[in-house]
């Protein structure tokens, strides 16, 4: 009980936004690592995977980081790597602010996104029954927002907020809960991979695959899906295409979509969940963590 009530209050105590803003980012983190694991934060030798993410955010930055997570500068960064055939078309943008979006010019189905965060997608599926006033709110208060201050992601601190309308994709075989397969990179090598499903049944499972494809023994907040989930037809292909996008970096995430048959480029991560989310069972975080070797720039 004791226990819980730190973590509120600690958590309660960084939310505002001076306090957040003057704490020193290894000082943040420790408290922030407390709170959602429980744990203490070993930075001066780290060891587990959450541990090493935690420390890459202090001291690993690179300025071609930036670009890489701004969801509209990486589309550039990825036409210039591995070819502009693997993206989803766009539909319409950059906009500074929502009023500024041309909706008579967009299609009838359209994805908004904003560049600077991670979670702010509106989708819509039907022009003109789209309620704007709520995708109006959920985005403009997405814009006030520095994604950086709560994990302390340093690549999103100076990505300068934009909206996006990308193409609304769907698979012909009628499936609406498209799957993204997630390659995780360690040092340019894709060790092992994972898949997000029934997520708009508001039942996320995540299931973890080694390089040849058998699901792994642990699960990471979310549970392993019953269901078989079968290997996309063009696996080896992303493998390679990961390793491209990920040469020189000691850890990052590359998503994509396959969708009729051709690969398409979701989206590049450095530290997934903010490396706050618990493996079960815990020697998984070990194991992970062996594969990402730290230097300091």
């Amino acid at each position: 009980m004791i226990k819980t009530r730190l973590k509120h209050y600690l958590a309660w105590f960084l939310n505002k936004p001076v306090i957040r803003s003057i704490t020193p980012a290894s000082w943040y983190l420790s408290i922030r690592y407390y709170e959602h694991l429980g744990k203490k934060l070993n930075l001066k030798n780290p060891v587990t995977f959450n541990e090493k993410l935690q420390w890459l955010k202090i001291y690993n930055h690179k300025p071609e980081y930036t670009i890489m997570v701004d969801k509209y500068a990486v589309r550039q960064y990825i036409s210039k790597t591995i070819g502009k055939e693997y993206l989803i078309p766009l539909a319409g943008g950059p906009w500074d602010k929502f009023d500024d979006i041309e909706f008579e010019q967009l299609p009838d189905q359209f994805v908004l996104k904003c560049t600077h965060d991670s979670a702010s997608v509106v989708i819509c599926k039907d022009k003109y029954s789209f309620d704007k006033e709520k995708a109006k709110k959920k985005i403009n208060a997405a814009l006030k927002y520095n994604f950086y201050w709560y994990g302390r992601e340093w690549p999103y601190k100076n990505v300068k907020p934009k909206i996006i309308a990308e193409k609304f994709m769907v698979d012909d075989c009628g499936d609406s809960d498209l799957k993204d397969y997630k390659f995780m990179c360690f040092n340019g090598v894709v060790k092992c991979s994972f898949v997000c499903t029934e997520r708009f049944f508001g039942n996320l499972r995540v299931t973890f695959f080694d390089r040849d494809w058998n699901v792994m023994p642990f699960s990471r907040t979310y549970p392993v899906s019953e269901k078989e989930i079968p290997k996309p037809v063009n696996y080896n292909q992303m493998l390679e295409l990961a390793e491209q996008l990920s040469r020189d970096i000691p850890f990052i995430r590359v998503d994509f979509y396959e969708i009729n048959g051709k690969i398409y480029f979701g989206e590049l991560t450095f530290f997934p969940g903010c490396g706050f989310e618990a493996f079960h069972p815990e020697s998984w975080d070990k194991k992970l963590g062996d594969w990402i070797i730290l230097k300091k720039q």
